[in-house]
């Protein structure tokens, strides 16, 4: 039951990914979550070591979509500078903004990669759609809203869940 919120991968941040590793694999898109994902929840652009790996992500040949919950003003002011493509107000884990950051790429669900630092949201939402989901460390939980809040207290109980069945092993956090 509580298998659908398990990432098919867990890593520390987002430069721990093996871009090249999943690109051979046969995946070409990355819908990637912002606040707590790439960046903390305050923080308004993206980092040089960010732009790097988007650089790097894009000379590889991956398709990138960012899909947040947030609102236009903070993703489009995240996103435009970068030229990178964006779905704003998501409301995920509904299924619709997932299939507009594919629709966007131009990719199926086997062809996607979703990145997050939810379980309630990006994991759970990603794996509805048949995505292969990658959990990282959230980057600061101090700026977090009210419903980030709340999400982290249920992943705790699905997390104790999971790991009660033997799927969330805590040695097998995030290397």
């Amino acid at each position: 039951m509580f298998e659908i919120f398990m990432p098919k991968l867990r890593v520390n941040h987002v430069f721990d990914i093996d871009l090249e590793g999943l690109y051979e694999q046969g995946y070409r898109g990355i819908i990637t979550d912002l606040d707590n994902t790439l960046v903390g929840a305050k923080a308004p652009l993206a980092t040089p070591e960010l732009v790097d790996w988007f650089e790097k992500v894009k000379k590889i040949g991956f398709k990138l979509v960012i899909v947040s919950n947030n609102n236009l003003d903070r993703v489009s002011k995240f996103a435009t500078p970068l030229d990178i493509e964006f779905v704003h107000k998501a409301k995920k884990p509904t299924g619709a903004s997932f299939l507009r950051g594919m629709k966007l790429m131009g990719l199926s669900p086997k062809e996607t990669i979703m990145v997050g630092d939810q379980l309630m949201t990006d994991v759970y939402g990603g794996n509805r759609q048949g995505l292969f989901t990658v959990l990282v460390l959230p980057i600061s939980v101090q700026d977090e809203g009210f419903g980030t809040r709340i999400n982290r207290r249920l992943e705790r109980i699905v997390k104790s869940r999971l790991g009660k069945s033997g799927l969330w092993l805590e040695e097998d956090k995030h290397k």
